[in-house]
C-alpha cells in the first residue's frame, strides 16, 4: 500500500500567498469594476533594465549558431557569472568568497527550502518570529517538527520573538539549537542588522557548533553603508553560515529566475560520531543530483547585472521602489499609524489599529480601498496584529494607494 508522506498534514491548508491570491481573486470577481491595488506580495513591476535586456539578446543570438550554441551549462553555474558575483558582491566589501563556492540557482526561496535537506532530522532549528513561511514548511514537509499547535507554531522548533522592544533583531536563544535562519534585511519586518548584531550570532554559531542560514535576498536595498550587506563581512562567518542570495529584487528576475546559494569549504556539520564534514561538497553533489543548471541565456542576463549601465539602471529602479516605501511611511506615520521598516528594505511593517486583527485589518483595505497586503499572522504567531505593505509598484499606484487608505 502506498502511503502519503504525513508531515505535509501537519500544515496549514494553503501557503500565504495563493491563499491571498485566491481572496484577492474572488473579491475581484463579485466586484468587477474595483481597481485593485497590489501591495502584497513582493512581486517587482518595472522592466528589466536595458543592459540585462540587450545581454539576453546576444545570448539568445549566440543559440543560434553552431559555435555559439550552449546546451547544458555546469550545474554550479557559468564561471563568467560566478565570478562577477565575487568580483562586485563580496570582494568589494572585503569578503572573502571564492568562485567555486557560489552555487547558482532559478531562486533564493528554493535554495532556501531545499537546503534543509543536507541536515539531518535531530537537528534543532531556530526562526525568528515572524518569519518568512518557506524555512518552517520546509521542515514540517521533511519531518524535523511536531504538530501544529493551533497558533501556526510547531513543536520541537524554536521561535525567536522578533519584536519593536528588540528592533525586530532576535535575541541568542536560552536553549541549544542548530539550524539558525536569519534574514536580512528581513521579511517581512524590513528591519536591518547591525555588524555587532550578527558579530554575536556567529559566535555563537561557533561556539555551539551550529549553522546559520542568512537570507540576504535583499541586500542591495540597504542605505547605510556601515550595515552589512553579506554575512561574511563578519569574522568567523566562513565557518558557520551559508548565504542567500537573488536576483529577483534586485534586477526584476521574478520572472525570470536567478539566485545563488554561497558553500564556504570551511563550513561543516557533525557525524553522529563527532566527525565535522564540509558541506560543500555535500550541497554539490545534491545541487548536481536535482538540479541541471540555470539557462545560458539567464546567467548572460544576470552577468550584465554588473556592467557599469547594468549597475546605474539597476540602482535607479532601487531607488524608485525606495521613494515608494518612503511615501508609503510617511503617508502612514501622518495618518497616525504605527510603522516600520521602509528604510533598508522594499517592505513596510504596519500595526493594525487597535483591536483589528491581521486577517480582519487586510478584508479592510482590500473591500474599502481596494488595497492588497499581506497579513502579518501569515508569517507566524508574532506578525498577528500587522500587516506588511510592499513598495513594488508604480510610483502613481502607490500614492493612489495612500489617498484611499487616507479616506477610510
Amino acid at each position: 500500500m502506498i502511503r502519503v508522506n504525513e508531515h505535509f498534514l501537519k500544515l496549514k491548508a494553503g501557503y500565504l500567498f495563493p491563499e491571498i491570491g485566491r481572496r484577492v481573486s474572488a473579491f475581484a470577481q463579485a466586484s468587477p469594476r474595483a481597481d485593485i491595488i497590489k501591495l502584497g506580495i513582493g512581486d517587482v513591476t518595472e522592466p528589466l533594465p536595458p543592459a540585462v535586456v540587450a545581454a539576453m539578446h546576444k545570448a539568445v543570438d549566440d543559440m543560434t549558431t553552431v559555435a555559439g550554441f550552449h546546451g547544458y551549462g555546469p550545474e554550479q553555474g557559468y564561471g563568467f557569472l560566478r565570478e562577477a558575483i565575487v568580483a562586485n558582491d563580496f570582494k568589494s566589501r572585503g569578503a572573502d568568497v571564492a568562485a567555486d563556492e557560489i552555487f547558482i540557482s532559478d531562486g533564493a526561496k528554493c535554495d532556501t527550502g531545499n537546503l534543509q535537506e543536507i541536515f539531518g532530522l535531530d537537528n534543532v532549528v531556530a526562526v525568528t518570529d515572524p518569519v518568512y513561511p518557506v524555512y518552517v514548511d520546509t521542515n514540517v514537509m521533511a519531518g524535523r517538527t511536531g504538530g501544529n499547535d493551533g497558533t501556526g507554531r510547531y513543536a520541537k522548533i524554536v521561535y525567536m520573538p522578533c519584536t519593536a522592544d528588540n528592533e525586530f533583531v532576535p535575541e541568542l536563544p536560552e536553549e541549544p539549537v542548530d539550524m539558525i535562519y536569519l534574514c536580512y534585511p528581513n521579511n517581512p519586518t524590513g528591519a536591518v542588522a547591525a555588524k555587532e548584531q550578527l558579530t554575536k550570532w556567529v559566535r555563537y554559531a561557533i561556539e555551539n557548533k551550529a549553522v546559520i542560514l542568512y537570507d540576504a535576498a535583499y541586500e542591495a536595498f540597504i542605505r547605510d553603508d556601515s550595515i552589512p550587506h553579506s554575512i561574511y563581512e563578519i569574522d568567523g562567518a566562513r565557518k558557520v553560515a551559508i548565504e542567500f542570495r537573488s536576483f529577483s529584487k534586485t534586477a526584476g528576475f521574478t520572472g525570470v529566475r536567478c539566485a545563488f546559494t554561497v558553500v564556504p569549504k570551511e563550513v561543516v556539520a557533525y557525524t553522529k560520531s563527532g566527525g565535522p564534514q564540509p558541506l560543500h561538497p555535500i550541497w554539490n553533489r545534491r545541487h548536481c543530483t536535482k538540479f541541471n543548471g540555470v539557462s545560458y541565456i539567464t546567467q548572460r542576463g544576470a552577468e550584465a547585472v554588473y556592467s557599469p549601465e547594468g549597475k546605474r539602471q539597476n540602482q535607479a529602479i532601487i531607488d524608485l521602489y525606495m521613494s515608494n516605501a518612503d511615501v508609503i511611511c510617511q503617508s502612514l506615520k501622518r495618518l497616525g499609524y504605527q510603522v516600520y521598516g521602509g528604510k533598508h528594505a522594499p517592505y513596510v511593517w504596519l500595526k493594525t489599529p487597535e483591536g483589528i486583527d491581521s486577517w480582519s485589518f487586510f478584508d479592510v483595505l482590500l473591500k474599502r480601498a481596494n488595497v492588497v497586503c499581506t497579513p502579518g499572522a501569515g508569517f507566524g504567531a508574532a506578525g498577528e496584529g500587522y500587516v506588511r505593505l510592499s513598495a513594488f509598484n508604480h510610483p502613481c499606484r502607490v500614492q493612489e494607494a495612500m489617498e484611499r487608505i487616507a479616506k477610510l
